[in-house]
């Protein structure tokens, strides 16, 4: 065990001493918690669809920044490739020692950077190739010029070529290449050549739908799935083209996901086979599926990350329906406490209610106000989950964000929270008299708030407390402490 791993695993001792068998009633406020009930639930349901679709899976750690959640994302148990997303270098060097336990029960492992590569990274993902072997890991490329910086990490001493990812912006404009354009074409042909020359292996193509986040019907998202894999299918056609002559289809992975659209092969129709009344948008991707694996050849992969917690932005997208993707699914919730109740002071005088929460513990990030009338949707920092003194606080349903009747975290700063109750729609009209919030936190008593964005909510903390709901009459006690890793 390196010094790194003693010190991981001292630190994890000592929270476990500190937090194993207490009551979210005993622990610091704020803190993050996971159900690992509900985590375990989300992360199954992944693996079971892929594998029955035969899709390859590619979870992503950056949400989560544990080697506990990951075990769980790639089936710890299971002898299939351990296939990765990290957003940092800092994720792919903790979880070095994992795979290596991986690899030592002959399970394929690879890690996949997922930011256009920088030059800054070349000598610790050099040293992290070296350190796993052949085919350990993944780039990403949506700029000519970052096959310098591949290269460079193939000629290091000990390292190995990497495999590349070629990066399609599929509309998001936030990272990569516009598919079909002159400057694609010009990156199609730097990459080959590069991999002509032994610079790297040309592995497949990514996409990632993160408008996908905006969808507010059911299923939607299943729709901007299909056009994924479109948009790289087309892609991969060009690819080929380029190839050279007699060396027969260039063996490609076609990446697609972000977790709405990812979770969306979930859809049961999924299930049938030739039935008569199978969504159009299934029945598409079925056949599609057959022709691109069976005629083309290529490889299809789903990643995601957000999914093993969920949050208030899936529950908005309304990625499947209300059957499969419910408030109570989410996973995480940041531990709260009432430091001051303000009786009248909100909007026709109810009630407002100070919690050491902010932005630091909860993020400052919105849904996307996606509703008929601007600013009539949930447009909060997070909502209260009905536990505790709040048990009977209502929680957002198959109609949110339109509808978000309960206690909702409406204001914020960098450590205050400011809960504001929101009703229906029809106790919101003119003239309208609100009936009296109920429950009514009070001083001292604890909330736990559903956040809008876990990835950001859970980067203001250096570890989770983790409780399961699934153990009757323990469902608040702390079960595991998982220490997050920080940094780039």
């Amino acid at each position: 065990m390196s010094s790194s791993e003693t010190i991981s695993a001292q630190l994890k001792e000592q929270l476990r001493s500190a937090y194993l068998g207490k009551s979210l009633h005993q622990v610091p406020t704020p803190s993050v918690v996971l159900d690992l009930a509900k985590v375990k639930a989300n992360c199954d349901g992944m693996i079971e669809a892929t594998e029955r679709l035969g899709l390859l899976w590619r979870p992503h750690i950056k949400t989560h920044k544990t080697e506990e959640l990951t075990r769980l994302q790639v089936g710890d148990d299971k002898t299939s490739p351990v296939q990765l997303v990290v957003s940092t270098v800092t994720e792919a060097e903790n979880i070095v020692p994992l795979l290596k336990e991986y690899q030592a029960r002959s399970r394929e492992v690879n890690v996949l950077f997922s930011f256009p590569l920088f030059a800054s990274a070349v000598p610790r993902l050099a040293k992290f190739t070296a350190n796993l072997g052949p085919r350990s890991l993944g780039l990403m490329v949506d700029d000519p010029s970052q096959l310098q910086a591949v290269e460079a990490i193939t000629r290091t001493p000990g390292a190995h070529p990497p495999l590349v990812f070629i990066k399609i912006d599929g509309g998001y404009r936030r990272a990569g290449v516009i598919p079909n354009s002159s400057r694609c074409s010009e990156l199609i042909e730097a990459v080959l050549a590069s991999e002509k020359a032994g610079g790297c292996i040309l592995h497949g193509l990514y996409i990632h739908a993160g408008y996908s986040y905006g969808h507010r019907e059911d299923w939607a998202a299943l729709k901007t799935l299909a056009d994924e894999f479109t948009t790289l299918a087309s892609v991969a056609e060009e690819v080929r083209s380029k190839t050279s002559p007699g060396s027969g289809h260039h063996p490609l992975v076609l990446s697609v996901g972000a977790t709405p659209t990812a979770t969306t092969i979930q859809h049961p129709d999924f299930y049938k086979q030739n039935s008569a009344d199978l969504d159009p948008t299934t029945k598409e991707l079925q056949s599609l599926f057959a022709k691109w694996k069976t005629e083309d050849g290529y490889q299809l992969e789903i990643h995601a990350g957000v999914y093993t917690t969920l949050d208030l932005q899936q529950l908005a997208t309304h990625a499947r329906d209300s059957t499969l993707m419910k408030a109570s699914d989410i996973a995480i919730t940041v531990l709260a406490e009432v430091a001051s109740v303000y009786p009248s002071r909100g909007p026709n005088s109810t009630a407002e209610i100070l919690i050491n929460a902010g932005c630091l513990s909860l993020g400052r990030e919105p849904l996307a106000d996606k509703g008929e009338i601007p600013g009539r949707d949930y447009s909060g920092w997070g909502f209260v989950m009905p536990w505790g003194g709040c048990s009977e606080a209502p929680s957002p349903g198959r109609d949110f964000p339109k509808v978000h009747k309960g206690w909702q975290v409406g204001r914020i700063s960098q450590e205050h929270g400011i809960l504001v109750w929101h009703g229906a729609p029809e106790e919101e009209k003119e003239g309208a008299v609100p009936p009296k919030p109920l429950p009514l936190p009070q001083y001292g008593q604890r909330v736990r708030v559903w956040p809008n964005h876990s990835c950001i909510a859970g980067a203001g903390f250096d570890y989770y407390l983790v409780v399961d709901s699934s153990l009757p009459g323990r469902e608040d006690e702390v079960v595991d402490v998982w220490p997050r890793w920080s940094g780039w």
